[in-house]
């Protein structure tokens, strides 16, 4: 009876901003467990709920060694996530980063190379599949890959489709790794990913198990061409999906990265503009 009056006395003194406290919580919770979902730290997650239960229990009924245990266990076992699991922290970290700051860099800082980039990697592409040539193609979006450029060789070479499949063409020094595109040019090509600890379909082989891989730290649209099938897929935010042709790949990314001329889509290009119409405006009337 007397929890139930704390409870009901809980209830009544609730305001809006203890809702909106709980919400946020609550919120910030479901995102951390859809970022470790089908990840080793899930399987963490668990243990921990079960000692936190644990904990209260042992204590309750006087079990003094096997409280003692499970508390110094939780103490220590902080430290040991997050040495552990870096991985999937830095992962986390930088998932709320491209969040909170994409839509104000997409509003004011809009991709300004032109789509006939796409057109060209997209014909490479298709050429390359009916051939049954493994390719693998990392765009970059808002997300840096300056890490991963430094692990391949530089070339800041114009796009066309022949000198992707002259990258990719086998036996070529080059093929193995990965090309990493930038603002319309390919930056450096040869590149190592790091590859992913998805659970995946065993028919899928390396490259596709990178492109997951950075894909999940960053928000750069990856192509794959299986070097077996010659199945095209797509890979964006750690999801992939397959079974791509010229035609489908070519209308996806072309959403993706729409051309805007650099001066427009800056913020000085835009107040330029806006000051240039005010004075005409005012001359005209």
């Amino acid at each position: 009876m007397e929890f139930l009056n704390i409870v009901l006395n809980t209830i009544k003194n609730i305001n809006v901003f203890d809702l909106l406290d709980i919400s946020i919580v609550a919120y910030a919770l479901y995102k951390a467990y859809m970022l470790i979902k089908e990840t080793r730290a899930e399987q963490l997650l668990k243990g921990i709920l079960f000692i936190l239960v644990l904990i209260p229990i042992s204590y309750l009924l006087n079990l003094t060694m096997v409280y003692t245990i499970l508390k110094n266990t939780l103490t220590i076992g902080v430290l040991t996530i997050v040495i552990l699991f870096q991985p999937e922290i830095r992962k986390a970290l930088e998932h709320l980063g491209r969040s909170a700051f994409s839509d104000i860099h997409n509003k004011y800082y809009n991709s300004y190379v032109k789509n006939d980039f796409i057109v060209e990697i997209c014909k490479g592409i298709a050429n390359m599949s009916s051939k049954n040539v493994g390719a693998l193609i990392v765009i970059e979006r808002n997300t840096k890959l300056a890490d991963i450029v430094e692990s391949g060789t530089k070339l800041n070479s114009k796009i066309s489709s022949e000198v992707i499949e002259t990258i990719f063409f086998p036996n070529s020094p080059l093929h193995d790794g990965a090309i990493i595109i930038r603002e319309g040019l390919i930056e450096a090509a040869g590149c190592f990913l790091p590859l992913s600890y998805q659970n995946i379909d065993k028919s899928l082989g390396t490259r596709h198990r990178a492109a997951l891989g950075i894909s999940e730290i960053s928000d750069a649209a990856v192509i794959v061409v299986s070097e077996e099938s010659g199945i095209i897929s797509l890979v964006v935010n750690g999801k992939m999906t397959r079974n791509y042709d010229f035609e489908k790949l070519n209308s996806l990314l072309s959403r993706m990265f729409v051309y805007n001329n650099l001066k427009s889509a800056s913020f000085k290009g835009r107040v330029k503009g806006w000051i240039r119409k005010k004075i005409r405006i005012k001359h005209n009337s």
